[in-house]
């Protein structure tokens, strides 16, 4: 089994790259968020690969960290989630914003990766909200605290006040564990002011 390949960017197309590794091309299929990570043809990369083994195909596809691979063994992991769906996934969302997503229950914004219904994406939710230690890189407690606003983030003062925060350069994991702290403080009727008031000065801590 291959599971990281280096070598000269040969070429591209709509969803893999040729890596000519030692005068070998690798035909290896990515996200487009991977290959927007990749240089230019004639300048050398390396990828995380997965390989597929099947009776008539092999097939090589490509991530640009390790990270990023763990999330598309787990996606499949889901019923009605297949490697073209995976990919796709990871296409629309990073990692980090996977985890978000999947900790606060914004099927959302699964739902916004191409080939991914409602129906699908709650039962990404729901399959993988348990799956911490597969969330990569993001620390349990701020997916604890994310997970306690539920669905208060879907509109109103969280929403606008999540909204606020990434507005200012915060990223969504951060913003929203920082909210789910300020809702906890200022209790369920809190207002938006507030809110991003207490969720800044969580930040700066």
């Amino acid at each position: 089994m291959i599971g990281k390949l280096r070598g000269i960017i040969d070429s591209y197309g709509e969803d893999w790259v040729i890596l000519d590794v030692q005068g070998v091309g690798y035909i290896v299929y990515c996200s487009s968020r991977t290959l927007a990570t990749l240089p230019s043809p004639g300048e050398a990369a390396a990828l995380a690969i997965e390989t597929y083994v099947r009776e008539d195909q092999l097939r090589l596809f490509g991530f640009s960290s390790d990270n990023e691979r763990d999330w598309f063994r787990l996606l499949q992991t889901v019923q009605g989630i297949g490697t073209k769906v995976a990919l796709a996934i990871l296409s629309t969302l990073k990692p980090a914003d996977l985890a978000s997503a999947i900790a606060l229950g914004d099927k959302a914004a699964v739902a916004r990766s191409p080939g991914v219904g409602p129906k699908v994406a709650q039962r990404i939710v729901t399959e993988l909200k348990d799956k911490v230690p597969s969330f990569g890189h993001v620390p349990s407690d701020v997916i604890g605290l994310q997970a306690e606003l539920g669905d208060k983030r879907a509109s109103g003062p969280v929403s606008d006040a999540v909204s606020a925060l990434v507005n200012l350069g915060y990223a969504q994991m951060q913003a929203s564990a920082a909210v789910a702290v300020a809702l906890r403080e200022a209790g369920e009727g809190a207002e938006t002011a507030k809110l991003i008031r207490l969720g800044l000065k969580e930040l700066a801590r």
